[in-house]
């Protein structure tokens, strides 16, 4: 397996070939395969980009019909009928389901990008500068995603201050339990010196933070917060969003109500890239024309996919079986971790994003390496990359499931017996 040309010529940034030490050559569904024919089941799909699996045939034939076509590939913000057709198939079966009438706005191509124009729109619309983002979250590795970002490992790098962002506990976090109520004391009293906000930033479910999971009274807790200090509610629902964890969005059921909801990775189903935020009219309005731009948000390819995506929620039995699989995951974990009582392990998750806290990262990316020695692609995660994330294809064959989940019972009971 020649990398050669890799080390000699790319940069040091590179990290996921190190873990993956391969050089991949095509891929299907839920599986790579590399230049020697090794085949490798995929439980991180692109870091949660392919919900709907490598080269989806359905999006494939849309794309292709496409490109024969000469459709617009690039297209700024200049209307165009793929971008019609993404827009009023979002809003039949995605707002107007949930009785939404946010508008929607397309920036660069990353969740960063969306994540930077949602803090630059909520400063925008209240005049105030800071943003409440919590522990543990990550939203981006751009300058005012990054101070929104907890994690030290990515914060160190900056090389200027991170600033303009109140940090407080997630609600899993020590002090999470109390933390907004005694935030929300502190901007009630007159002399703490404490200045209401612009906006609160939160994932329901902390992906990259190592799978948190925020309960709906929390949640609420902050929104009732937001709203009584004239602050925005902002969900970040780049990486848990689309299909991820059973409901299109991962707040589904719980009767919130953000101000801005940011979408990425999955949006555009095939793999490449969109970022797109829902924001409400009376929000959304503060913009001017060309207040907030980027070279590409206008991707014809992107809108193709994306459209062929909505197809599946409009099928109830996709969902349900996205739900059924989570629970497959979520018992696996569970009997592994039962299989090793002394070490501590602790199972959490929702819908197809399950994940086994190992306590030690060390030992998480050990079993990353034999994983991948026997044919299984995870990525670890948390604080100090300790937490094993499961994160495949919505769409992943039964089989490669089953299978998968029996390579890392292997993998950790391999890892358990040397380290």
């Amino acid at each position: 397996m020649d990398t050669t040309i890799f080390e000699q010529h790319e940069s040091e940034i590179r990290g996921y070939c190190r873990a993956y030490p391969t050089v991949f050559a095509s891929a299907s569904n839920a599986r790579q395969v590399d230049e020697a024919g090794t085949s490798y089941i995929d439980f991180f799909a692109g870091a949660g980009v392919l919900n709907f699996g490598h080269n989806n045939p359905r999006m494939k034939e849309a794309m292709i019909a496409f490109l024969q076509a000469d459709g617009v590939a690039h297209s700024l913000d200049t209307y165009t009928t793929t971008k019609r057709d993404f827009i009023a198939r979002f809003q039949e079966v995605v707002l107007a389901p949930r009785g939404m009438d946010h508008r929607m706005q397309f920036m660069g191509p990353t969740g960063s990008n969306a994540v930077e124009a949602a803090l630059k729109l909520a400063r925008l619309a209240t005049g105030r500068r800071e943003i409440v983002a919590f522990s543990h979250g990550f939203h981006g590795m751009t300058l005012g995603s990054l101070a929104a970002t907890a994690n030290h490992a990515f914060r160190q790098w900056a090389g200027v201050p991170l600033t303009d962002v109140v940090r407080l506990p997630f609600e899993t976090a020590p002090g999470g339990r109390t933390g907004i109520a005694d935030y929300a004391a502190a901007l009630r009293d007159p002399s703490s010196g404490v200045t209401a906000p612009a906006a609160f930033l939160v994932e329901p479910v902390q992906a990259e933070g190592g799978v948190n999971i925020a309960s709906r009274e929390w949640l609420h807790e902050i929104q009732d917060l937001a709203k009584e200090v004239g602050a925005l509610f902002i969900i970040d629902d780049i990486q848990a969003g689309v299909g991820r964890t059973g409901g299109y969005f991962s707040f589904d059921g719980m009767d919130l109500d953000p101000d801005i909801i940011t979408l990425a990775k999955g949006l555009g189903g095939f793999g490449t890239p969109i970022a797109m935020n829902l924001n409400k009219p009376e929000v959304d309005a503060h913009w001017s024309p060309g207040a907030h731009t980027g070279t590409f948000r206008g991707q014809g390819l992107s809108f193709v996919a994306g459209t062929v995506a909505l197809d599946y929620f409009t099928d109830e039995s996709f969902l349900a079986d996205v739900l059924a699989k989570g629970e497959q995951m979520r018992e696996a974990l569970q009997r592994i971790a039962a299989s090793h009582p002394d070490r501590g392990w602790e199972v959490r998750g929702r819908g197809m994003m399950q994940a086994l806290d190992t306590g030690d990262g060390a030992f998480a990316k050990q079993v990353q390496q034999e994983c991948f020695d026997r044919g299984l692609l995870i990525g670890p995660c948390g604080s100090g990359g300790k937490v094993i994330k499961l994160i495949p294809p919505l769409t992943i064959p039964e089989a490669d499931l089953t299978e998968g989940l029996d390579l890392l019972a292997q993998a950790l009971d391999a890892a358990v017996r040397t380290h």
